[in-house]
């Protein structure tokens, strides 16, 4: 039986130029916990989301990009109701042992409300900078197959062991494992020879596609495969999308709207990477993408910092539809 759909936001940390505009950084935290906290106030968002970036994009500049897992930590505490995910968590930056116990750490501080994500990882840039090497991507996804291993053992086991090629661990104790049993595991990645199958043998949920119907539908058909190949229940698995939006007001000229929300892209970048409409356009996108198998989506709404109008349009107008 399909689930019905839910729905998530980014909060604008910096690492889509989304803080540019105010000068201090404590007051650039607060404009960030300030978008949780409208977001918490709306009964159809389910969930606020975070990337685990270092470098802004589209390109690495001296601006405000916050740690993901410590904003986690903050924001599972500044808000009430909603869930709290990572999309995705970078497996090359933190032992997955390590991973699984700030997860388990930042599901009790949250009472619960805990989405971990995890992923290969891809942006060579911040890899470097960090001084992480960049394997290449084979290796990489053989990383993620043993950190998938290690995050299970830690939330399942008393005393964790794992010996594989890329990483160890010799009767780890992993307590608490979080607030009620395991957090469920996002895998973030489109891969379908191994990162799919990981989410069949792993993930409780997927993101995929990009926000784009046709490939998700595509990913997910590959997954389904996957599950049968390995005796999983493809239902069991919470299928999701990611949608870069932004919410014309009606009127609105749309290549000036652009312009004044661009953040630092270039107009064409922006005008290819996010879909650009009103509230029937963004309507008509989630349905096809449910009609794909999407169960949940993520929206990424620039300027939310400055302004929560357009967060509280996509939650008034948008989403009653679905929800």
């Amino acid at each position: 039986m399909a689930r019905s759909p839910k729905f998530g936001v980014f909060v604008p940390q910096g690492w889509k130029m989304d803080l540019v505009e105010i000068a201090d950084p404590v007051e650039k935290y607060e404009a960030m916990t300030a978008a949780a906290k409208a977001a918490d106030a709306e009964p159809t968002i389910d969930s606020v989301w975070v990337y685990d970036h270092f470098h802004t994009i589209p390109e690495p500049t001296l601006e405000t990009t916050f740690e993901c897992w410590t904003i986690s930590a903050t924001l599972a505490r500044d808000t009430q109701r909603v869930r709290v995910g990572q999309m995705v968590g970078c497996n090359g930056y933190r032992n997955p042992a390590l991973y699984a116990k700030i997860a388990s750490t930042v599901d009790v501080a949250s009472n619960g409300r805990l989405y971990a994500g995890i992923g290969a990882g891809w942006y060579e840039h911040e890899w470097l900078a960090y001084g992480y090497g960049f394997p290449d991507a084979p290796e990489r996804l053989r990383m993620l197959r043993e950190a998938c291993q290690v995050i299970h053992a830690m939330w399942r086991d008393d005393y964790a062991t794992f010996a594989g090629q890329r990483y160890q661990i010799d009767g780890a104790i992993n307590e608490p494992k979080g607030a009620r049993g395991r957090p469920p595991l996002w895998i973030g990645g489109g891969g379908e020879q191994v990162t799919l199958k990981l989410v069949a043998q792993y993930g409780d949920a997927c993101n995929v596609g990009a926000g784009n119907p046709e490939t998700c539908r595509h990913k997910l058909e590959v997954l389904r495969g996957h599950c049968e190949s390995v005796g999983r229940d493809y239902d069991e698995i919470v299928k999701s999308t990611s949608l870069d939006l932004l919410l014309l007001e009606e009127g609105a000229d749309r290549d000036a709207a652009i312009e004044a929300n661009r953040q630092g892209w270039s107009f064409e970048r922006f005008r290819d990477q996010f879909l650009v409409g009103g509230v029937d356009d963004a309507a008509e996108r989630i349905e096809r993408l449910l009609e794909a198998g999407i169960e949940y989506v993520i929206v990424y709404l620039p300027r939310v910092a400055y302004d929560h109008t357009s967060l509280q349009r996509l939650a008034r107008e948008v989403l009653p539809r679905f929800v």
